[in-house]
């Protein structure tokens, strides 16, 4: 399965790789607050690269990270990964915040997006070991308008200058993606959208301006996979363990999971492959971008684009069911 990323016309699969979970831990410390675990945990960086591997051998050649994942970590991994196989992957990454690789800390300056955005992509050039980055995103979801509207004359001077090609903004806030998106060189924008959070009018702005709509948390957390229960629980440095599953509105989610069993693993299809097909079924200009720890969890996505998307009806049948329990 391919997609074509908006307006840049790069045929990329229909599915990408999310490098945050391979980053490893890494703290959010915002000055003056208290810090928090922000990353998935510890991993294994050999089995974070043979899984980029599979990943490519399984047919994805699109990966996103971030200047954030890992404090600069992912990216490094996934530049070691693709040494000598750069020209078979689409690299999306993004920018905007303080990053201190040593401490493994990230923090939010709004006021220093701007300054550092020429050194931020000489950092991520560093960190990706390649000469240009494909798509660089904004990761600031709620920068100012005005501002955006001047750092994107910026990122379109940094596409002449040859250092990035196509531009984009993560953002789940449909009045911060409207200023970038009439920029010349803007190709997609990356929001949460999956099979029980939809974003519709977010959709609607990627079809009006002939961008990609690159989808973060198709999983809904891993939540969507099925594996979790009432009583499941996180180290502590996973981002995860900010939040009791056993709480209402996380057991709330349980119980709409497993309404959703049935149809999401139709033709022989896991969750995870039935999360990642109501996507495609919900809007073609769409890519899901589902992270991993292992090979088996980079080829179990791959897999997904085998069965393709979910038929008219079955998506139905999954928004019905979705709709019943926020009704309820």
């Amino acid at each position: 399965m391919k997609r074509t990323l908006g307006k840049s016309g790069i045929e990329v699969s229909a599915l990408g790789m999310g490098c945050w979970a391979i980053g490893g831990p890494w703290t959010w410390a915002q000055p003056g607050q208290k810090p928090w675990p922000a990353g998935w945990g510890k991993t294994d960086d050999q089995e974070s690269i043979r899984a980029i591997h599979a990943g490519l051998d399984s047919g994805v050649n699109f990966f996103d990270t971030a200047a954030n994942y890992g404090a600069g970590h992912s990216e490094k991994l996934l530049g070691e990964a693709l040494k000598g196989r750069r020209e078979d992957a689409v690299i999306a990454t993004k920018f905007g915040r303080i990053i201190n690789e040593e401490a493994k800390t990230v923090y939010g300056d709004k006021e220093q997006v701007i300054p550092n955005v020429r050194q931020d992509v000489e950092n991520s050039l560093r960190r990706l070991q390649t000469d240009f980055i494909d798509i660089y995103q904004l990761h600031d979801g709620d920068f100012p308008v005005d501002r955006a509207l001047e750092l994107r004359e910026i990122l379109e001077e940094l596409v002449q200058e040859g250092k990035i090609r196509w531009y984009g903004w993560s953002t789940d806030r449909v009045d911060r993606a409207q200023t970038f998106a009439p920029g010349e060189h803007c190709a997609c924008i990356q929001f949460q959208l999956n099979a029980i959070i939809d974003n519709p009018e977010m959709r609607q702005l990627c079809a009006d301006f002939n961008m990609a709509g690159i989808n973060k948390d198709p999983l809904n957390r891993g939540y969507l996979t099925g594996k979790f229960t009432a009583d499941s629980t996180f180290p502590d440095d996973d981002v995860r363990s900010t939040g009791n599953i056993s709480v209402k509105h996380l057991a709330q989610r349980l119980k709409v999971v497993e309404s959703l069993r049935e149809v999401l693993t139709s033709g022989g299809r896991t969750m995870a492959q039935g999360a990642l097909a109501t996507i495609w079924a919900l809007d073609e200009r769409m890519i899901p971008i589902p992270g991993f720890k292992s090979v088996q969890q980079a080829v179990e996505n791959a897999g997904a684009m085998s069965f393709g998307p979910l038929t008219v009806d079955e998506l139905e049948q999954v928004q019905s069911i979705v709709a019943e329990y926020e009704e309820g």
